[in-house]
């Protein structure tokens, strides 16, 4: 590995989360103060490999910790899972003078931040993700404003709902982790929460919910789907057919992933990305940062990947009672 670092590149890769572009411009100002040129690459590793990489200043950065999105842009890259582009990459990298780069993105990003690392050049991870499924780590960046999104909307359909006498199934992202379904379940006082991780597949025990509530005199009914689970359409259809109550599903989708960062997740992104430029200067590469029981640190690739995470127990048992009318 490098002994000093004297170029510092900077990527978003993977799915966007708010709070990216506060990450980045931390890196950029932080390296700056450090002496070091920052470049920035864009689209991820597939802009990597297509040398889409510019320089950055402090004026490059300006006006941009409020705003959603990337501005670096960000892609998915195949490619990048076998040698020969990951080769590529760390030649592409030692060509601009990158000997020091901060990935910003979820475990898929890590796994490339890994083999460049292992090809000469010093990585950081950034652990940005809305899904909140990385394990080593109790916060990702950009799931503070997705959950909020999502809350915000799941209130309004929750109005809607109530007019109408009916019940709505809402579909949450996440990917396979239901992280928020069970935040959004317990905040919108959601009657019932499906998360891959507890969700056997049996829908007798949902459909005999929503008939007991009806019974009782409840006038809707609203169902927080995550999107590991999915088929939120064919289900609202079985529950209106077995259970006489009107139903509708909405899929939430992308807007979650909009959208002005919170201050939660515009300070966790700064910290973050300002210490991923220090380890680097103290000569570490291989590593992830992350936020563990309120304090910062950072982790071997290797380590945090193989870190398994579940929901929480207590607050699946506190959304279930919550739940009861």
């Amino acid at each position: 590995m490098s002994e000093k670092i004297e170029t510092i590149g900077v990527l978003t890769s993977g799915g966007d989360a708010p709070g990216m572009n506060a990450a980045i411009r931390a890196v950029v100002r932080q390296a700056l103060a450090k002496g070091l040129k920052v470049k920035g690459i864009k689209r991820g590793y597939a802009g990597l490999l297509n040398e889409e990489i510019i320089d950055m200043d402090a004026k490059s950065v300006s006006d941009i910790i409020q705003k959603g999105g990337t501005i670096l842009y960000t892609a998915r890259c195949d490619e990048f899972r076998f040698e020969e582009y990951q080769k590529k990459g760390a030649e592409i990298c030692k060509k601009h003078g990158i000997d020091g780069l901060v990935v910003i993105g979820g475990d898929g990003s890590f796994k490339g931040a890994q083999k460049l690392s292992h090809l000469g050049i010093n990585t950081i991870g950034v652990p940005g993700t809305i899904d909140l499924d990385i394990a080593c780590t109790d916060y990702t960046i950009g799931f503070d404003t997705a959950v909020n999104t999502a809350m915000e909307a799941i209130d309004k359909i929750r109005d809607t709902s109530t007019s109408h006498e009916r019940c709505s199934v809402i579909e949450v992202m996440g990917r396979s982790a239901g992280y928020i379904a069970l935040w959004c379940g317990i905040a919108n006082g959601a009657e019932d929460i499906l998360l891959p991780e507890r969700y056997d597949g049996n829908e007798e025990i949902l459909l005999n919910h929503i008939k007991q509530t009806k019974e009782i005199g409840k006038k809707h009914h609203i169902v927080i789907n995550a999107e590991g689970i999915g088929h939120s359409a064919s289900l609202a259809k079985k529950i209106e057919t077995e259970t006489g109550m009107e139903a509708r599903a909405t899929i939430l989708g992308h807007m979650q992933r909009g959208g002005s960062p919170t201050c939660t997740d515009r300070v966790h992104a700064t910290v973050m990305g300002a210490l991923a430029v220090d380890l680097l200067c103290q000569g570490k590469s291989d590593r992830v940062i992350a936020y563990k029981d309120g304090k910062y640190v950072d982790f071997e690739i290797d380590e945090a990947l193989a870190m398994k995470k579940d929901i929480d127990e207590y607050q699946f048992t506190v959304s279930k009672l919550m739940s009861r009318a």
